[in-house]
């Protein structure tokens, strides 16, 4: 499974918490947008993570 900016956007947009993870990423490591999109994706996303079945029927 390989990282889609796209659909991590699309992903963070219709799921409310992590919208507020996203913004959480990025207050506390002090992240641009891009970069907590790829935090989030590696920690919750990627290799069975919370979110992997919704990313991968975008």
């Amino acid at each position: 499974m390989q990282y889609s900016k796209s659909k991590m956007e699309q992903l963070v947009k219709n799921n409310a918490e992590l919208t507020k993870r996203l913004k959480q990423v990025m207050k506390e490591h002090d992240l641009e947008k891009s970069f907590a999109l790829k935090a989030l994706y590696h920690s919750d996303v990627k290799d069975g993570g919370t979110y992997q079945r919704d990313y991968q029927e975008l």
